[in-house]
């Protein structure tokens, strides 16, 4: 369970310190754009309200309390995985990486209302209007790996 929580905790504080950074230092959130290294990089300011891709986005204050909990749930479900049938080493790297991300942007609904988002990539004439961050990225590879190797207790 250390090599969970290190993970986790590693995972959280580079996410928030890049949101910091962009927003407040870069002062993304009223540029509005910055181009890195177009198309392949972009940094494209979006407070998302809902989950993936803008899904089940609403003003509405409950919906924010709502994905908090759910956000929350899932970490708790998955502490508990973890803790009762740990997967092997690879697994609980994977665990770390969703828990990290998903308190992450909890952390981000609790201070700003929504989730900031602001990694833009597009790349061989696909432009892509999303943008994300790196606890999004933590909660995505997380939860792929643990489906897929989660069932082997041998991955060292």
């Amino acid at each position: 369970m250390r090599l969970v929580a290190l993970i986790a905790v590693i995972v959280f504080v580079v996410d928030q310190f890049t949101k910091w950074w962009v927003v407040h230092v870069m002062d993304l959130a009223r540029v509005g754009a910055i181009d890195v290294l177009p198309p392949y990089l972009n940094f494209r300011m979006a407070w998302n309200t809902g989950i993936n891709f803008g899904l089940f986005s609403g003003t509405a204050d409950w919906t924010r309390w709502v994905l908090i909990s759910v956000a929350l749930g899932i970490v708790l479900f998955v502490l508990v995985w973890m803790r009762r049938d740990p997967p092997g080493r690879t697994g609980l790297v994977f665990a770390g990486l969703l828990i990290g991300g998903a308190l992450g942007n909890v952390v981000d609904r609790l201070l700003y209302g929504a989730v900031a988002d602001f990694l833009n990539m597009s790349c061989c004439g696909i432009d892509n209007p999303y943008a994300f961050n790196v606890a999004d990225i933590s909660v995505f590879i997380g939860a792929i790996g643990l489906a897929l190797f989660s069932g082997s207790k041998n991955a060292s």
